[in-house]
């Protein structure tokens, strides 16, 4: 009420607001039911059709009522083949009882969530699909039928299948590099724990240089010619025609690549503090070829260095090359000749 007693709820005085404002009130009109629920059937079937997932539906006895524009892309099957047909039209032979138990709990009022399971298309190929079945009731509650959503998570699978390899692949290259380091480290030993750290410092690079060719392989492998120019690159720079490398294109799977790419670098370090490397007039040759029964032999040559002899006891060099290719099932030769150190390797690959 206002302070004069007036009604102050929609009048100004004695008029109405609508009146007052000079306009015409209109009486409200409401939606007919049935045209509502026109309406909104039509929206629901829109919204179904532009879908990107398979909706479907089906009565108790598993046969199809509804199939969208979804449903024919991805299964392959147009409506007009698919209504009328069971719907183990999509089903393989080995997942009929899928269907079966799908049915049994759909008569109990069930409802079936992210189901994954395997269905067919109609070239015959098969998709990986994650399923939702609801119950359909008609308007008195009874269970008449059942709408099935289905996905495509075929790429999706697939995507984590290839996750789930290279997670164990990387596994596997792990361990295996952190055996190697470990082996470097226990047969590194020096006079000084500076020298120490050099020496194994060293070799860990040569791994870790082999492995950036592995990169550029996806990790198929390393061509013995590339793992010979990492090692040796310091003796290949243009006027010093102090190392020979020839051989046949041979790519090496990584574990035989990395353990050539550790034995060339302590070969090379050798020859540069005792050997052909350690006089300006030192070379070396490098070969390597196939033998009958298939093995990679490689073959160290040097020549014009210091008059070498053998030890009178194995080194840690040598130690380390030995054990590196003994664990391929390989076999290392020495031969300490005045003229310079010829070492041949013979590894299966």
């Amino acid at each position: 009420m206002t302070a004069n007693g007036s009604a102050a709820s929609g009048f100004f005085g004695d008029f109405p607001v609508w009146r007052k404002l000079g306009l015409q009130r209109k009486p409200l009109v409401s939606e007919p039911a049935v045209e509502r629920a026109e309406r909104l059937a039509n929206l629901l079937a829109s919204i179904v059709e532009s879908s990107d997932d398979v909706i479907v539906s089906k009565n108790l006895d598993g046969i199809i009522t509804s199939w969208n524009k979804a449903a024919e892309r991805i299964f392959g099957y147009s409506a007009a083949e698919a209504i009328g047909q069971p719907i183990t039209l999509v089903i393989p032979e080995n997942r009929q009882s899928e269907e079966r138990e799908i049915l049994t709990r759909l008569r109990r009022g069930e409802r079936i969530d992210h189901f994954e399971t395997v269905r067919r298309r109609k070239d015959g190929s098969s998709i990986i699909v994650s399923l939702t079945v609801s119950p359909v009731k008609d308007a008195h509650g009874n269970i008449v039928g059942a709408s099935k959503i289905a996905r495509d998570i075929t790429e999706q699978k697939r995507t984590l299948e290839q996750i789930s390899i290279l997670a164990r692949e990387a596994e596997h290259r792990s361990k295996n590099i952190l055996s190697n380091v470990q082996a470097i480290i226990n047969l590194s030993q020096s006079d000084t724990p500076e020298s120490l750290k050099e020496v194994i410092s060293g070799r860990i690079q040569a791994m870790a240089n082999v492995h950036s060719l592995f990169v550029e392989t996806r990790w198929i492998g390393a061509e013995v010619s590339a793992i010979a120019k990492q090692e040796l690159a310091p003796y290949l720079e243009a006027g010093h025609e102090r190392v020979r490398i020839e051989g046949l294109q041979t790519v090496l799977e990584p574990t035989s690549a990395q353990a050539i790419a550790v034995v060339l670098h302590e070969l090379a370090t050798n020859a540069s503090k005792y050997g052909a490397l350690s006089s300006a007039k030192g070379q070396i040759g490098l070969t390597w070829s196939r033998s009958e029964n298939g093995q990679l032999v490689l073959r160290w040559i040097e020549l014009g260095g210091p008059s070498v002899s053998a030890p009178e006891r194995r080194g840690f060099g040598s130690r380390l090359i030995e054990g590196t290719i003994s664990a391929l099932g390989g076999k290392v030769l020495f031969d300490w000749r005045s003229e310079g150190l010829l070492c041949e390797i013979a590894v299966p690959t």
